[in-house]
């Protein structure tokens, strides 16, 4: 009989969609941590459910192959690389089979080429942005990451996928709170004042900019600090105040104030420049999605006559990134500070035929439909849960020739997909592409093209 703090021998026999080892016992299925397939461990039992358990690794029998030794088990422990005690090329392969297995399981699709995944050559240090808390631990102000499902801060200084030149920043700025005596943000007792430190970089231009996130107005001695950070790193050109005096997992709070430089910084994507604010949202891995967003434009087979619909448009990147080769494209968004970034985006790049409208997706359709707009290609890039029925209905009421769908999440994408074979739409082809190196996310490029149009 199986019971709680038992020890076992058992083989792992698979892997969970979020890199968790699957082993299988007494009719149990058991969740473990940083254990691979192929690897027989000797697992303690943490918990039991009524057919599924939690173990974790005592000891290690025998070793996967695949297994990356040199990993430090902090980066698995919280959660910043679940998948890094894996070889990148496994990663790669076990990201394409969460594609395949997906399509197959959900839309009884087998028959459709899903290339190998695109890998990033150099697959660390890629994040162009940080969000990292500040915390009193063992007495003294950290900053670092939340062990997983817990809110317990591990102090961290490399943290392995974030640019190097943010870790330097954020334990400068460490030291200079902890020898200036600003207080970390204490949760239990509300307490404190520094929050969280954010911190953007621009991959191309190397701009920085720094956002103290605290918890009232005043920050002691504030100029002794900021002079001290734009001396030692000439590239942060923007310091930002938000203050968030709610007791709330939301990072941000709703008032911005600029301490220091601009509002915002730029960067450049797929030949485009970019003004980024504290809160756009921007791909943080910018090598990887100028590939995404490259395949999503080879896929859709541009020309100077195509009219494109960019839904789920965010700040322009996607549309803004073709517009110079097409007649025509008609972005929508729901945030309405992003429309006025994608227009401004729009202007600062001499980009005139390309028109944005914040809304949902399905209205905005229905008005371009009214006003007898008949795009060529939608391209959709849609948020985790994917695409709402009414949304896939409008897109296929607008009969283009092609659906360009840029995902994030294999499960809703294959959900989706079935949903537009119903209506006429046939998968082509699927790209998955690595944004997240080491860990477990994958974001794939699909290409549905209707169904007499391709039999012609």
């Amino acid at each position: 009989m199986l019971n709680k703090n038992a020890i076992v021998e058992v083989e792992i026999v698979d892997l969970t969609h979020e890199g968790a080892g699957v082993a299988k016992v007494d009719g149990f299925v058991f969740f473990v941590d940083n254990a691979l397939p192929g690897e027989v461990i000797k697992m303690r039992v943490l918990k039991l459910k009524k057919n599924i358990g939690f173990g974790k690794v005592e000891e290690y029998v025998t070793l996967s192959p695949n297994r990356n030794q040199d990993i430090d088990a902090t980066y698995l422990r919280s959660g910043i690389a679940d998948f890094g005690h894996m070889n990148y090329e496994e990663q790669l392969k076990f990201k394409r089979k969460q594609v395949v297995d997906n399509l197959y399981k959900t839309a009884g699709i087998s028959d459709v080429e899903v290339a190998e995944t695109l890998g990033m050559e150099t697959p660390y240090a890629y994040r162009n942005k940080a969000q990292v808390p500040v915390r009193r631990v063992k007495g003294q102000l950290e900053t670092g990451f939340y062990r997983k499902n817990s809110h317990d801060l591990i102090p961290i200084e490399d943290f392995l996928i974030q640019d190097k030149e943010i870790d330097k920043l954020i334990v400068f700025v460490r030291d200079l709170l902890r020898r200036y005596d600003l207080k970390p943000y204490d949760e239990k007792e509300q307490t404190g004042l520094i929050r969280h430190l954010v911190v953007r970089r621009g991959h191309y231009s190397g701009q920085m900019m720094l956002v103290f996130v605290t918890t009232r107005p005043k920050i002691f001695r504030i100029d002794q600090v900021i002079a001290k950070i734009t001396e030692a790193f000439p590239n942060v050109v923007s310091i930002i105040q938000n203050i968030n005096d709610k007791n709330t997992n939301a990072i941000f709070g709703k008032e911005f104030r600029t301490l220091y430089g601009q509002d915002t910084i730029t960067d450049s994507m797929l030949g485009n420049d970019y003004e980024i604010s504290a809160q756009s949202f921007y791909q943080v891995n910018t090598e990887m999605a100028e590939k995404l967003y490259q395949t999503a434009i080879d896929f859709s087979d541009l020309n100077s006559d195509s009219i494109v619909i960019d839904a789920y448009s965010g700040i322009g990147t996607i549309g803004l990134s073709f517009a110079k080769q097409v007649k025509e494209v008609y972005g929508v968004e729901v945030i309405e500070t992003a429309v006025e970034d994608a227009k401004k985006n729009a202007e600062r790049n001499g980009i005139t035929n390309a028109h944005y409208v914040a809304d949902s997706a399905e209205n905005a359709m229905a008005k371009w439909s009214k006003d007898g707009i008949k795009p060529d290609v939608i391209i959709v890039d849609p948020p985790r849960k994917g695409l709402t029925e009414s949304f896939i209905k409008a897109s296929v009421a607008m009969q283009p020739e092609k659906i360009t769908y840029v995902s994030c999440n294999p499960a809703t994408m294959a959900r989706d997909i079935k949903r537009y074979q119903e209506l006429g739409y046939e998968l082509k082809k699927v790209q998955p592409v690595d944004l997240f190196p080491q860990t477990h996310h994958v974001e794939a490029v699909s290409l549905l093209v209707r169904a007499e149009t391709s039999a012609k």
